[in-house]
């Protein structure tokens, strides 16, 4: 009786570990020419000034885990966790959202599956994913506003330059207007519903049609509910007692201008501390086009603003070239080794309870 050969299977594991390491070589390969001309520009810097980037953006990554748990300890959702965990999670998250070319979706996801062992549910983790980015939101308008403020006091806007003042004041007025249709909409029983049960059903017909049968059910009702429930009832919750959002609030504050030092920084170690409110200005323009336009020109539009409130072509070009790739390669080195680790722990924990079910 010949022994049959079994048939090699990868884990899911070690399927997401190739696919990764694929997105991060892609990564690289697309920003390979800026990256050579940031390494060029490095002689140009103050390298002692430029190091500070290590403590900020450390600390940065900081602020924003506290974002997340912060929340969860002031529900009494959350398991104690040391600050060194908190910083991890954090570079897991930047990581995958730089890796992942999915807007956003993909750390979403794996915010979703990283947070369950310390007692967060998907919809509590989908809220606290969005709550972050309300919250980075506000406080970008905030910078904003001292910013513009500051330009208008020193007289730093040139002739040619004020309709970005009045752009990005109504950009503002836009974004905090739109926030709060969403956080009304959100707050309705009846309109999760039908929410809930329309893209069930939208969801499912699509995933039939490109499936050509294969998959009639998707997504299934119970889950759906359950799930938009949870972040229905985390925002209720948050409407009903507003002290639990103060500390999520406070450290978004800090993270966001954290966020602008990485640009000032550059900046600095360039010779040229004193443009920082026109990198405010571009930064919180060029995040907005970010959600909007594709990959890369981000960067493009913050310096063209930069340019426009009188900065050099050559200066405003070379701090956000120089801040996108030592902000790429932070994101690797921080964060890959991380991520690694705890994808390593996928399947031990249900390994480990089939095992036992079998002693049993």
């Amino acid at each position: 009786m010949t022994k049959e050969k079994k048939k090699f299977k990868p884990s899911f594991r070690t399927v997401l570990t190739v696919i990764t390491l694929l997105l991060l070589i892609y990564v690289v390969y697309a920003n390979f020419n800026d990256i050579l001309e940031a390494i060029n520009h490095l002689s140009e810097t103050n390298i002692l000034i430029l190091l500070l980037l290590i403590p900020e953006q450390l600390f940065m990554y900081y602020c924003c885990g506290q974002m997340f748990f912060s929340y969860m300890a002031a529900k009494k959702d959350a398991k104690k966790v040391s600050p060194w965990t908190l910083m991890q999670v954090s570079l897991e998250l930047n990581f995958v959202n730089h890796a992942v070319p999915a807007g956003g979706l993909g750390g979403l996801g794996y915010i979703t599956w990283r947070l369950k062992p310390f007692g967060a549910t998907p919809g509590q983790s989908s809220f606290m994913y969005v709550l972050r980015y309300v919250i980075t939101i506000c406080a970008n308008q905030l910078q904003t506003i001292i910013a513009i403020i500051a330009l208008l006091i020193i007289g730093g806007v040139p002739t040619a330059g004020i309709w970005v003042i009045w752009l990005t004041a109504l950009l503002s007025v836009g974004i905090i207007a739109g926030i709060g249709i969403v956080v009304v909409i959100a707050s309705g029983k009846k309109r999760i519903e039908w929410a809930a049960e329309n893209g069930t059903k939208f969801i499912n017909f699509v995933v039939r049609k490109i499936t050509f049968n294969h998959k009639p059910e998707f997504l299934k009702r119970a889950t759906v509910d359950k799930y938009l429930n949870d972040i229905h009832g985390d925002l209720i919750t948050a409407r009903r007692n507003k002290k639990i959002l103060i500390r999520p609030i406070l450290w978004g504050i800090v993270y966001s201008f954290f966020e602008i030092a990485t640009y000032w920084i550059v900046a600095s170690s360039m010779g040229h501390p004193e443009i920082l409110p026109q990198i405010m200005v571009g930064e919180a323009i060029g995040s907005v086009m970010g959600a909007f336009v594709p990959y890369g020109l981000y960067e493009l539009g913050m310096a063209g603003i930069m340019v426009t409130l009188g900065v050099p072509i050559s200066l405003a070009t070379t701090v956000v070239l120089m801040t996108r790739v030592i902000v790429l390669a932070s994101t690797i080195v921080s964060g890959y080794g991380f991520y690694q680790h705890s994808i390593s722990k996928i399947g031990r924990q249900e390994k480990a309870q089939i095992d036992n079910d079998n002693r049993n």
